[in-house]
Parts: C-alpha cells; sequence; structure tokens
C-alpha cells in the first residue's frame, strides 16, 4: 500500500505526539512497573509464538533476497524464545533512571546534582531482522523512552506480531501503549516523515545495512546514533602467542560473517608473518575464506589474491579477509587510522605494555586485547541486549544500551541564594 506524503506525516506526527506523551509517564514510573511491563511483554511473546511464527512464515515465503539474508528474517521456537529471554535479562538491569551521576556543593552554598533522565522520543529505522523490534522496544522500555519502530517491508507482518505481544505487556503492567507503537504500513514515506521530525522525535537509531545507515544520516533532521560501517581489524604483535592468536582470528573472522563486528582485515606483524601467516591461511581456507593480501603478505605465500585498491576500506560481510603485514604496532595503528571506521580493533599479544599502546593507540569504540572482535555485542557487554552501536564521537559509543539511551539534567537546591 502506497500512501501520500501528506498522509505520513499526518500519521508520524500522530503518533510522535501520543510518544512523547507517553514518555512523560514513562519518565514518572518506577523501575518495579518498567520490570512488570517487560516480563509481560516476555510471557505474552511465548503465548503467542504460534501467531508471531505464523505471521513470520508469510514474510518468509514472500522474500526474494538472497540466503543470508532470508535466514536474518526467519524465526522459529528458539529465535522468539530468544526474544522472550532478552527482554527478562533487561528486566534484571539496575534502574538506569535517577542515578546521581555526580555531585557538588558551591561555595554559596547551592547543592547541585546530575541526574540520570530518559532521552524521550527514539526512532528505530532497522531491516530484516524482526528480533531487533523486540530488543529495540524492550532497552528503550527500560530506560523509560517511548520508542516508534519502522521495521523493513520484507518483516511487516512479523514486527506486527511482535508488536502486539509487546503491547500486552504494557497494558498488563499499566503503562501507556503508545509507548511503543510500530509503523502502520510499508510504505517508505514514513520513514522520510520520521527524518524530517525535528522536535518531534528526539534521537533517530537506524540498523540495517550500509545503504540504509547513510541514507538516515545523509537525509535526517534529527540527531542520528548509528555506524555505517564496521571495518573491525584484528593485529597479531611478534610477541602474540601462536595458538591463541590462530583460535581468536577463526572466531573473529568466521564465526558470524555477516556481523559488524566481524574481522574484516588481518594486520600481522613482519617478525612473525613468515611461520605464522601459512598456518592462519590453512586454518581459514578450510573453513572456506578467501584473501585479499598485500604484496608482502603475497611475497610469502604467492597464491593470495592481490588486494585491489579500496579492497582495506571495504565491508566484506562475507568469507573474505584482507591481509596485510605490518611492521610493529605503531604501523599497526596507522593502518587502522587510515582504513578503519573506528568499530572495533583488537590486538593479540603478550606483551601488557604494547597492549596498552594499541589500547590507548586507537580511537575506535570499542579495543580488545587477546579477544574476538566479535565481542562487540551488547549482550557480551552485560547490557541484556544493544539497540545498535554507536562509532561517533557525541553521546554514546560502541554497544548502546539501556544507560547509553539516557541522558541528564541539573537539580540545583537552593536556600534562599541570589546572584549577585
Amino acid at each position: 500500500m502506497n500512501i501520500d506524503v501528506d498522509t505520513a506525516a499526518a500519521d508520524l506526527r500522530a503518533a510522535a505526539l501520543a510518544a512523547r506523551e507517553a514518555s512523560r509517564a514513562l519518565a514518572r514510573s518506577s523501575h518495579a512497573e518498567r520490570q512488570h511491563a517487560l516480563r509481560a511483554a516476555a510471557r505474552a511473546l511465548r503465548a503467542h509464538m504460534p501467531a508471531i511464527l505464523d505471521a513470520n512464515a508469510i514474510d518468509v515465503a514472500g522474500y526474494e533476497g538472497t540466503p543470508a539474508l532470508r535466514d536474518r528474517l526467519r524465526l522459529d521456537e528458539k529465535r522468539v524464545e530468544g526474544m522472550a529471554v532478552g527482554l527478562e535479562e533487561i528486566a534484571d538491569l539496575a534502574d538506569p533512571l535517577g542515578r546521581v551521576q555526580s555531585e557538588w556543593v558551591r561555595p554559596n552554598g547551592l547543592q547541585f546534582q546530575r541526574i540520570s533522565t530518559p532521552i524521550g522520543v527514539i526512532g528505530m529505522i532497522y531491516e530484516s531482522r524482526p528480533n531487533v523490534g523486540a530488543d529495540a522496544a524492550g532497552l528503550c522500555l527500560a530506560s523509560g523512552n517511548a520508542v516508534i519502530l519502522r521495521g523493513g517491508s520484507d518483516s511487516f507482518n512479523s514486527a506486527q506480531a511482535i508488536h502486539a505481544a509487546i503491547a500486552e505487556g504494557l497494558r498488563e503492567a499499566g503503562l501507556p501503549e503508545a509507548a511503543v507503537q510500530i509503523a502502520p504500513s510499508r510504505d517508505r514515506a514514513f520513514v522520510a516523515a520520521m527524518l524530517r521530525a525535528a522536535g518531534l522525535i528526539d534521537l533517530i537509531i537506524p540498523r540495517g545495512g550500509k545503504g540504509l545507515v547513510t541514507r538516515v544520516q545523509q537525509e535526517s533532521r534529527v540527531p542520528v546514533l548509528s555506524h555505517a560501517d564496521g571495518l573491525c581489524h584484528t593485529y597479531i604483535h611478534a610477541a602474540a602467542d601462536p595458538a591463541m592468536a590462530r583460535t581468536i582470528l577463526k572466531n573473529a573472522k568466521m564465526r558470524r560473517t555477516d556481523v559488524c563486528g566481524a574481522t574484516e582485515t588481518l594486520l600481522i606483524d613482519a617478525a612473525v608473518a613468515p611461520g605464522l601467516l601459512p598456518e592462519i591461511v590453512a586454518d581459514l581456507a578450510a573453513l572456506g575464506c578467501d584473501f585479499r593480501a598485500d604484496d608482502r603478505a603475497r611475497a610469502i605465500l604467492p597464491d593470495l589474491t592481490p588486494a585491489a585498491e579500496g579492497d582495506f576500506s571495504t565491508e566484506w560481510l562475507d568469507k573474505i579477509l584482507n591481509v596485510a603485514v605490518v611492521d610493529g604496532v605503531d604501523a599497526a595503528m596507522a593502518h587502522i587510522a587510515r582504513h578503519g571506521s573506528e568499530h572495533t580493533e583488537a590486538i593479540i599479544t603478550e606483551d601488557a605494555a604494547v597492549a596498552e599502546q594499541f589500547l590507548n593507540g586507537t580511537s575506535s569504540a570499542v579495543v580488545l586485547w587477546n579477544a574476538s572482535t566479535q565481542f562487540c555485542d551488547g549482550g557480551e557487554f552485560g547490557f541484556g541486549a544493544e539497540i545498535g552501536i554507536a562509532t561517533g564521537r557525541i553521546h554514546a559509543r560502541g554497544p548502546v544500551g539501556v544507560e547509553q539511551l539516557t541522558t541528564f539534567r541539573y537539580q540545583v537546591r537552593g536556600s534562599g541564594q541570589v546572584r549577585p
């Protein structure tokens, strides 16, 4: 169904005004009330699992994309149960609201406190994976924010069925259903209306492919929290444990190649490359990986495909790994600064001083020592879930959970002071 731009704008305005009113109620709600809503929504997801799976079957049957993206779209009992467990895990987190972040007293006796508060109304635009809607609803609800969801057109029926369960949880807890709303149609005009909704929506979070995220970043009049590329690097230092390096890299690249935390480039120190690189390439080739190598790597393994211009700045999201040989940690950090997207980087080394140099010398949102880049995930960080990954320099960075969906305000208490 296609709707005109004016109708989409009117629908969005009505939804945003209702969301604003609901956000005020959420900001006043207790932690226990929001926990109740989350746990009730989890029960509703389980109770309505047959209806959710039936709706998803319609979406999958009509999907014409790649097998990998079809798998992202498909739900089964395990994935629905995962959504329910995720809501329960979010409910178990400490209340992010009302925390005194700092406090001080001025010489004139004024008492200052900086208090964590909700952002307000969030607009969430996501593609394909319908479970993202449940995660986003849960994180926004827990952090006292109202949210307007716009899922991918391919997952429209699934998203509607999941939303119905979330709404049931809100009703049971006595919280306004308008706290979690969903786009009424597949029409892209609603997305355009969301991007123009400055003053109605406080923050837009896109989650999906580079095309979606780039469009939102370029067109939105509302502040955006997002990342466009996941150009993640793993650097194997000369003092790396070889067995550890091989194990970590297999996971970092091949556990799931289609996630933004997957390693796209291996940087290996020249001091260990001749002995270790052939073993690494054999490990990954056995798992179906292909390679794009610089001249120094090909001097060791001539059969590797030469890296073309732009390969080291490409997020493959596939079984392809860029390989470069570097002279030490400074060269590794320079390569990351030149080609990276400030998402996630890892160093493998037994030299603590070098590790600290790398941890403090890269500007990426997440930096790891002796661990897989695929740990860049809200669940792995202990956030219960994530609404996305942020690589900007303002507000949140890395996995965005309930705490990152808050801002702050100041409370000042006096005893009759006036300013001279």
